[in-house]
């Protein structure tokens, strides 16, 4: 199976290029975030790199893999799966996770700037991390061929499916390859593909269909990204793309350690999840109105989480009703809890309990929600230090989350700015993809010839949800990020 992968615009012109590194700087400034670390937090990250707690367990026997995207050095996960010999048809998986407090001690300089941070920010070639690159990029990353100290989870999963045990304990590990999506793609597409790719297929097929069951949502939307390429050409571009079915696969192992970790904590009474609340039932129904607006079936016996598997985004209606689905999801956020369980634990998107455990170096819960998931395993008492961050981790996640969202979404709006500024007055073929819901003059538009979704206006009437248009570049300004198209 083959990417949707296309490329629409990009530039390598050097003025345009340092322009748009200009500009990143500025919205850096904007939201008072640096890519670079006090000196006395590298200093300390330095030293932590130099002498990491090392665990007993030595499992660098397992031929683990990394699947990341191209050039990702901040590498949190790396998985093995085998058959069980116990259970017929079932599955063993190893899923490593990057142990970052074998570096990081509670209250050190590191920690206290993860703390200020909560998170890695992405943009282009400008991220921004949470930890400094010698721990998040080095020393701490499981990266091919180092051993690195890990919380390495253990989940037996039956021919169904469905995990029935679960374990985590510190491990000394080693990655034998990194692999890209692509590459990891190739290989099980690969008569000879190694047994381990042969069944995260045959798994990540069994979790999706488990996920359609218990009532789960996912978008299959296409990312818009922007694509930094140290190769001649077009270094700097915008593209849609769809995922790899690999990369659903690999996502299913991250969400099942994910569920594992929330039945400990949810068992035990301590810990901290991750939740959605269901969807406003005004939101069901207006995303009922707006698939009759646009022709789509939606079958009264059809709940909705089933009702979007059933579009196709390659198909502009259904692309727009995907859209508009998105205010389902809204609301997202942590809830930490010590002796009760929360009133409302789930994710209702995932239809079940969860928790943020596999990303440490990229997000500050994961690495308190592990520390409590290896002390319950291993039946000892939450320590301290876990107990007394746990309350303040929900309110940090959130404002963390906020910033990194207002950072992706000002750099894309700088580069789609820069990259078009030079084409103001061509017309693009396009598709309404939403309208104001006050004025349904008023909408956006995405244009796949130049990887751009942004504002359009029509002057003659509604703008015609979910259908082809002509649209006219109107405004790319680089210095207010803003581009504009109007009807053609």
């Amino acid at each position: 199976m083959t990417s949707s992968r296309v490329v629409r615009v990009g530039t390598d012109d050097d003025a345009v290029v340092a322009g748009l590194r200009a500009g990143i700087e500025r919205i850096q400034a904007e939201l008072d975030v640096t890519p670079d670390f006090p000196d006395e937090v590298e200093q300390a990250a330095a030293r932590a790199a130099a002498s990491p707690r090392l665990p007993d367990l030595d499992r660098t026997d397992l031929p683990l893999v990394t699947i990341d995207p191209p050039g990702a050095r901040d590498l949190d996960q790396a998985l093995h799966l085998e058959r069980d010999p116990d259970r017929p048809g079932g599955f063993v998986v190893h899923y490593a996770i990057a142990d970052v407090a074998a570096f990081v001690t509670p209250g050190d300089p590191v920690d206290l700037e993860a703390h200020r941070r909560g998170q890695t920010l992405y943009g282009a070639d400008s991220k921004v991390p949470l930890h400094p690159p010698s721990l998040s990029e080095d020393a701490a990353s499981l990266l091919p061929d180092q051993v690195r100290p890990a919380l390495l989870w253990t989940i037996r999963v039956d021919e169904t499916g469905e995990g029935i045990d679960v374990d985590v304990r510190r491990a000394r590990v080693r990655s034998t390859a990194q692999l890209t999506y692509e590459q990891a793609q190739a290989r099980v597409e690969a008569d000879d593909a190694p047994e381990s790719l042969v069944l995260l297929r045959e798994l990540g097929e069994l979790r999706l269909a488990r996920e359609a069951a218990r009532g789960g949502i996912s978008l299959p939307l296409p990312e818009q990204e922007v694509v930094v390429d140290e190769r001649p050409g077009t270094p700097w571009r915008l593209e849609f793309r769809s995922q790899l079915p690999v990369e659903q696969w690999n996502a299913q192992v991250s969400l099942l350690t994910g569920f594992g970790a929330a039945s400990l904590m949810v068992y035990a009474r301590v810990g901290l999840l991750r939740t959605l609340p269901p969807p406003d039932p005004r939101d069901v129904q207006r995303l009922h109105r707006t698939a009759r607006a646009l022709g789509v079936e939606w079958p009264a016996e059809l709940l909705y989480p089933d009702f979007l598997r059933t579009l196709d985004p390659a198909r502009p209606e259904h692309a727009a009703l995907l859209v508009a689905s998105a205010r389902l999801l809204r609301g997202s956020g942590y809830v930490a809890f010590d002796g009760e369980v929360p009133a409302d634990p789930q994710h209702s998107a995932l239809a079940s309990e969860y928790a943020h455990v596999t990303a440490p170096l990229r997000r500050l819960a994961d690495r308190y929600a592990g520390e409590v998931c290896v002390a319950l395993c291993a039946d000892e008492p939450v320590p301290g230090w876990v107990l007394e961050a746990l309350p303040g981790l929900p309110a940090e996640m959130q404002r963390s989350s906020q910033q990194a969202g207002a950072y992706e979404r000002a750099v894309v709006d700088l580069v789609e700015a820069g990259l078009l500024a030079g084409r103001v007055g061509e017309e693009f073929d396009g598709v309404v993809a939403s309208t104001d819901g006050d004025d349904d003059r008023k909408g956006r538009v995405t244009v796949r010839e130049v990887g751009v979704e942004a504002p359009l206006r029509s002057d003659d009437g509604p703008l015609p949800l979910g259908q082809d248009v002509r649209v006219r570049l109107t405004e790319a300004d680089v210095e207010t990020r803003v581009v504009r198209f109007e009807m053609a």
